[in-house]
């Protein structure tokens, strides 16, 4: 079997290549480089697949969670009480997640995830006043709805970054930040994101935000938008990102069964597969480092998301967390994530199957 890597845009792009180049081209004669029909296009195309009021595209997941904690920090008296707010965080994420909020001035919390992944409400020790802030990630694409509904939280903000796809796209909390990421189900050729909200004071700041404060320039901004180019080119992704995501389904279904069968711990199971956004196929190992050492010797490219909990990073250890002792911790010494995308062939997915299970076993 040839090399089989743990991404791969270039077959996306062979396929929609006449498409791609056919509407950059028209953007590009055009003169119309931002702002422009195809931006209001894909906002309008993202608000309606999230079932939501308002989408405002910017230049990265990272900038919109920014831009929300912003504009909290802006309304001070509206949302929290203390000096400064307080993030809670899952402490199995990536950094982007954090550094956002710091980049914002928050103080940021870890606290423990589930074996999903995803935040445990029940590890979190709420204050008395309106300064803390559940943060809600959907690792590998995993449903936040459980979370959300036991959080007990007034606001709630939502990184969808990696989960926005998930069934009937239903949004949780003030507001939610999606990525476009070149490796995401839906993804730029460059970096890009979107806020999407239902209410209408934010989304016109963010609107502002994200181009200096203009027209209005009621607080300072900063140039964050996405190029009319970025959003062709996704408007023409949107039109196959349904049969995409049901092939993601059918690889995801094989594999579970398969991987069931032979006893292999996944961290999606059949109970939490329909509101899944099949972003990620994780299994998890306790030898996961030499499960992935024989699926590269298979010429198989696995990664791991992530091999350390946040506060057990440099940068973050001093903020408060869950400590070793946890499920976090334990998560990440064992996940090993799976190539899985669309384009992937049925060979190639059922030998991606075998030689997980050959690896394991053997």
């Amino acid at each position: 079997m040839n090399h089989i890597p743990f991404s791969n845009t270039s077959r996306q792009y062979n396929n929609l290549r006449e498409e791609i180049l056919d509407v950059t081209d028209k953007v590009l004669s055009s003169g119309i480089l931002m702002d422009g029909e195809y931006t209001q296009k894909l906002e309008s195309w993202i608000a309606k697949k999230n079932n939501s009021n308002y989408a405002i595209t910017c230049t990265s997941g990272t900038v919109a969670l920014e831009i929300i904690a912003k504009y909290i920090i802006h309304n001070k008296f509206k949302y929290y009480d203390s000096a400064t707010p307080t993030a809670i965080l899952p402490s199995l994420t990536y950094v982007a997640t954090a550094n956002a909020f710091i980049n914002a001035g928050w103080n940021i919390h870890f606290a423990d995830v589930d074996k999903c992944g995803i935040i445990n409400p029940e590890t979190i020790q709420q204050d008395n006043n309106r300064s803390q802030f559940v943060v809600l990630v959907g690792l590998y694409g995993g449903d936040v709805k459980k979370a959300y509904s036991k959080s007990g939280f007034n606001t709630i903000i939502e990184d969808a970054a990696q989960h926005w796809l998930s069934a009937k796209c239903q949004r949780y909390g003030f507001a939610s930040a999606i990525s476009f990421d070149p490796t995401k189900n839906f993804g730029n050729y460059a970096n890009g994101g979107a806020i999407v909200t239902n209410d209408e004071d934010f989304a016109e700041y963010a609107k502002q935000y994200r181009n200096n404060g203009k027209p209005k320039n009621y607080h300072a901004g900063s140039n964050l938008r996405m190029s009319e180019t970025d959003c062709a080119q996704l408007m023409v992704k949107s039109k196959y990102i349904d049969e995409w995501q049901n092939r993601r389904y059918e690889i995801f279904a094989y594999w579970l069964d398969i991987f069931e069968k032979n006893n292999i711990n996944t961290i999606i199971d059949k109970n939490t597969f329909d509101r899944h956004c099949f972003h990620k196929f994780v299994i998890s190992h306790d030898n996961r480092n030499i499960v992935k050492q024989r699926l590269a010797e298979k010429n198989i490219e696995t990664k791991i998301h992530y091999d350390r909990p946040l506060f057990e990073l440099d940068a973050y250890k001093k903020y408060p967390n869950p400590g070793i002792i946890s499920t976090a911790s334990i998560l990440s010494r064992s996940v090993l994530s799976l190539p899985c995308y669309p384009e992937l062939t049925d060979t190639e997915v059922e030998y991606i199957g075998k030689s997980v299970i050959e690896s394991i076993s053997g």
